[in-house]
């Protein structure tokens, strides 16, 4: 039976700015009233102003560095959070392969300073550590759908620096006894993040039509995926930290399996003119992972939550947002 859901009324998001935080800061706003919203965004960050649309003005953006362990601790103690969601990391998996010191960097050490700015200020919140599936690396066909305990694998930088936030939130929970959650998000549509195969796919679909562009370019399609909606996904990182167990972690996925070669069929079908392909050697890892269907199970009895939005009106979520951008005639 899922558990009884713990009170949330302050919030404390990290990269509130991005395309994943933004979203997430959309979510509480329009679905629990009462929340106070913070987030922290870098100082050299673009305001949220220079970003996509967001209906989410009213959160309360601190300037924090999370590599900066003084900032961190002051954004904490100034907005005293009851939960806080760690959504910022440096996420682009093909560049960890290019900036490999940066992205670990900045993600486990920006990860191990909130957790000790955490400890150290007094403070107890919840903290979802948002993590994603490419802490398991490639898996083999018979240890598919992933369950929690199948061996991390990482295969590229971003991925051993997820894994490394991943463990640390372990170890703060069996060391300090903090009320870490960890949470492995599976394959997302996210609009408002260009570097993911499904966004950039949508986005040259949109400049074709708009005849900004010739032909789409492609890495490696034959890779198996499951796909959520990020408005579904961002539900689902709040009913978590509502109600799932400290110290545990819990797979997030769609239930949609699909390669990426069928998911650019379907945008294709959905294009309002013919869409010329091709791949790109520049658009392919040095190392991929390629089959990543999650078992969900494990989420859906601590929480009783399934995705509610279809595949197909995710996709077209997806292409009318990059139409948008891309100044796609209605």
């Amino acid at each position: 039976m899922p558990a009884k859901a713990r009170k949330i009324k302050r919030v404390l998001i990290t990269g509130i700015t991005g395309s994943g935080g933004s979203y997430l800061a959309d979510y509480i706003a329009e679905n629990r009233p009462g929340v106070e919203i913070h987030g922290i965004s870098r100082w050299h960050a673009a305001p949220p102003s220079a970003g996509p649309r967001r209906r989410s003005a009213a959160a309360r953006v601190h300037e924090c560095d999370l590599t900066d362990f003084s900032s961190v601790l002051t954004a904490l103690k100034a907005s005293r959070p009851d939960a806080v969601f760690h959504v910022a990391s440096h996420a682009n998996v093909r560049a960890s392969f290019i900036t490999p010191l940066a992205v670990l960097n900045n993600n486990i050490m920006g990860t191990a300073n909130l957790l000790e700015a955490a400890r150290l200020s007094g403070l107890d919140p919840v903290i979802q550590l948002c993590s994603t599936s490419e802490v398991y690396g490639q898996v083999a066909p018979r240890d598919v759908p992933i369950k929690e305990d199948c061996p991390l694998n990482p295969a590229s930088p971003y991925a051993v620096s997820k894994t490394a936030q991943d463990l640390l939130g372990r170890t703060y929970f069996l060391n300090y006894g903090m009320k870490i959650i960890r949470t492995r998000m599976f394959s997302y549509i996210n609009p408002r993040r260009s570097d993911l195969f499904a966004t950039s796919f949508a986005m040259q679909v949109a400049r074709i039509e708009a005849g900004l562009q010739k032909t789409l370019l492609h890495g490696n399609l034959d890779s198996v995926r499951t796909i959520i909606d990020v408005r579904d996904a961002m539900e689902s990182y709040w009913v978590a930290a509502e109600k799932c167990a400290f110290g545990e972690a819990y797979n997030i996925g769609g239930e949609t399996v699909i390669t990426v070669a069928d998911f650019l069929k379907e945008l294709k079908r959905l294009a309002r003119r013919p869409i010329p392909s091709k791949p790109d050697p520049a658009l392919f890892r040095p190392t991929d992972v390629t089959l990543q269907v999650p078992d969900t199970s494990k989420f859906r009895r601590a929480t009783g939550w399934r995705p509610r939005r279809s595949f197909a009106g995710s996709v077209a979520f997806l292409l009318e947002e990059c139409r948008r951008a891309a100044g796609v005639p209605a």
